[in-house]
């Protein structure tokens, strides 16, 4: 089954060409079956790049998704069109009465700041606190997945001396996972981040395991059972030249800047990166739907309620 996005969305023919399985919502409406409600609380600057990375991974699966995009209000977008917000994007106040079976919350480009210092920290509680009762499943990413880490089980975040940058080597800590089906012992992730959760934190925290953790830069797949969170602290979503569009960024700011380790053949910029992890990317949002489809109540409506 296909995909629910806007014929509009500029997602729509860039899956569309790339053979991923969409549908318009008036077609879609003529189906008589249950959409799977997935919302996506998009936090990144250019989320129309965003948007396509997540709609194409979980346009993949086999069961008809609804997408809905979230934004915050509290801040202002420099990178994306307020017409393209305003067509496509909706704010909390007009989901808060809604169910969803799961929600995606992205990273932010806002690492060095406190999380009480973020300019939409207030309204992130709000939807956070939300979820409890309106979400079945909560799926975060990298500071994204560290807000709810932060939010919940009052694990902060710890700066690193240097920006962990990169494909790096990721051991798989439970074959057994639901979420990890497919899985190989290890795999290559794309990293992107300043900061790290200990993992101490998190091992001391009887709610918390660990699924994919890197000898290098540490936990990087954490799951939590009792509230059917998943926490994800790096970026298996990123399309095969996003990390080189960051290194290129970065330069501006830092001629020093250390080039994204195992990323470029021969470590050499001028070389196009090879996709090392779109498989494993696939199948752990595969695996999520999945788990989404298996458990949650058909009626919509039941979502949060305590089941007899």
């Amino acid at each position: 089954m296909p995909i629910k996005i806007p014929k509009n969305l500029p997602a729509f023919d860039i899956l569309q060409d790339e053979g991923v399985m969409v549908m318009s919502s008036q077609l879609a409406e003529k189906q008589d079956i249950r959409p799977l409600q997935i919302i996506l609380l998009n936090l990144m600057p250019e989320k129309i790049k965003t948007e396509t990375q997540f709609a194409r991974l979980i346009g993949a699966t086999p069961l008809q998704i609804e997408f809905t995009l979230l934004r915050v209000s509290s801040h202002v977008s420099k990178n994306t069109s307020k017409e393209h917000l305003e067509n496509f994007y909706k704010t909390f106040d007009r989901v808060r009465d809604q169910k969803f079976d799961g929600l995606i919350i992205t990273g932010a480009p806002i690492e060095h700041l406190p999380f009480e210092k973020v300019d939409y920290w207030g309204e992130l509680e709000n939807i956070l606190e939300w979820t409890k009762k309106s979400v079945h499943s909560v799926f975060g990413v990298c500071w994204g997945a560290m807000a709810m880490l932060y939010y919940f089980h009052k694990i902060d975040k710890l700066k690193l001396e240097k920006k962990a940058l990169g494909l790096f080597r990721h051991k798989n800590r439970r074959v057994t996972s639901h979420f990890l089906r497919g899985f190989s012992d290890d795999l290559i992730v794309p990293v992107s981040r300043w900061t790290e959760i200990s993992r101490k934190d998190i091992k001391d925290n009887s709610n918390l395991e660990i699924l994919l953790e890197s000898d290098e830069v540490g936990p990087c797949l954490i799951e939590d059972k009792v509230n059917n969170f998943l926490f994800l602290l790096n970026h298996l979503e990123y399309d095969s030249n996003t990390l080189n569009e960051e290194y290129v960024r970065d330069l501006t700011k830092e001629k020093n800047l250390q080039v994204p380790q195992n990323y470029f053949p021969n470590d050499d910029p001028q070389l196009n990166p090879i996709n090392r992890w779109r498989s494993h990317a696939h199948l752990l949002y595969g695996n999520w739907i999945n788990e989404i489809y298996q458990t949650t109540p058909f009626d919509v409506q039941k979502i949060g309620l305590k089941q007899a």
